[in-house]
């Protein structure tokens, strides 16, 4: 599995200053000797970590991210810097049970930083000075969060916006599902998963973003119900081109994500030759990849629908990172093959024209294709 947004690269250095290599027993940058144990990390300095971790490992995401201003680009850096980590123990290698493991102390280091009162936030980015203290709003937090730059990072960006961090765990779970080789009997089944992988980051970006002061107020709760489902179906959309885009890499994995039901609607077992070609006829998998992206289609559809919601800059980013994976996904449909002999991505350049239009709204006005909702009535998620 794969965070939308996100490509494999190399996991990037420790950030200067961090509390990895600050000398033991001493605040940074206080000259103030402290008892011995886990340095506290600067506030400035967590959060330019989580926007490192995005411009290294997250070349399509920070395309639409660098459209936000400060405040709301370093709390959405730091929702995908966090989910970026527990992403990678899914995907990494290694015994079952140690991965799981490292999973549930994801899980607890972030229950402990739900139960501080995280409301003690000042208005302001705090200055270089500023150090996250060993309580919050009097809630001692605990050593280990204070010395993970990640959680930090989140304690602070979680004080300044109303971020759903119950749905990390949603993520979590999603990964534990990774690690312990889950497989989709249908399409539902799949939409589930992604969900919990990618329609939790879709809830947890819309916690950044915050709903525009033109956005619908009448309904107040029912509108808010109706972004959250739109932002959670855009992500379904982004994780269903994510399966696509890494097909033959997750199979090689001995991952697959398509749901048996529509591997035997199209004849297709996804099988491997001994030099890691796919077996089943190109025809097939073509008429298979070609499905499964008309059906991501559609949840692109329902998913921009979150656009008019937001404010300009949310919009232009939530654009830009829909429209560069919608227009992978066309490419892919266009051409099967290409993603079944390796991974297919965009060039810098398209990205950056994708990002432009986006900036300007242009965007919004591209062919869509029909939205679930029009086909279905209701939204995914949302009520009548």
């Amino acid at each position: 599995m794969t965070v939308p947004g996100a490509i494999p690269d190399p996991v990037p250095e420790p950030l200067a200053g961090a509390a990895s290599d600050l000398p033991a027993g001493r605040a940074p940058e206080t000259g103030q000797v402290s008892t011995p144990g886990p340095v506290l990390v600067h506030v400035s300095r967590a959060y330019g970590h989580c926007e490192h971790v995005v411009r290294t490992r997250a070349r399509n995401f920070a395309y639409g991210i660098r459209l936000l201003p400060p405040p709301k680009r370093r709390a959405l850096s730091t929702v995908y810097a966090l989910a970026r980590r527990i992403d990678d123990v899914g995907d990494e290698a290694g015994p079952v049970a140690e991965r799981l493991e490292r999973l549930e102390q994801e899980r607890r280091r972030l229950r402990a930083l739900k139960k501080l009162p995280l409301d003690s936030a000042e208005p302001d980015f705090p200055g270089p000075d500023s150090l996250v203290p060993g309580s919050m709003a009097g809630g001692r937090m605990p050593a280990d969060v204070a010395a993970d730059p990640v959680m930090v990072a989140l304690g602070d960006a979680a004080a300044r916006f109303p971020l759903p961090l119950e749905a990390f765990e949603e993520l979590i779970d999603g990964c534990a599902a990774d690690v312990a080789g889950a497989r989709y009997r249908c399409h539902d089944d799949l939409v589930g998963y992604c969900r919990q992988v990618a329609g939790s980051i879709g809830r947890l970006s819309l916690g950044v973003f915050g709903l525009a002061d033109g956005a619908p107020a009448s309904g107040g709760e029912r509108t808010l119900r109706r972004a959250a489902a739109r932002a959670d179906a855009l992500g379904v959309a982004l994780q269903l081109t994510n399966i696509l885009r890494d097909l033959r890499e997750d199979r090689c994995a001995d991952r697959i994500y398509l749901p048996a039901d529509d591997l035997r609607r199209f004849g297709c077992t996804l099988g491997l030759s001994p030099r890691g070609d796919f077996t089943d006829p190109p025809e097939r998998l073509a008429g298979l990849i070609r499905f499964e992206a008309a059906l991501a289609l559609g949840w692109y559809a329902e998913g921009m629908r979150l656009i008019p919601l937001l404010d300009r800059r949310s919009a232009a980013c939530t654009a830009a990172m829909a429209g560069i994976y919608r227009r992978l996904l066309g490419r892919i449909a266009a051409d099967p093959a290409r993603v079944l002999a390796g991974r297919l991505s965009l060039a810098p350049w398209v990205k950056a024209m994708v990002a432009a239009r986006a900036l300007t709204g242009g965007a919004q006005g591209e062919p869509q294709g029909k939205s679930r909702g029009d086909a279905h009535g209701d939204a995914p998620g949302e009520s009548r």
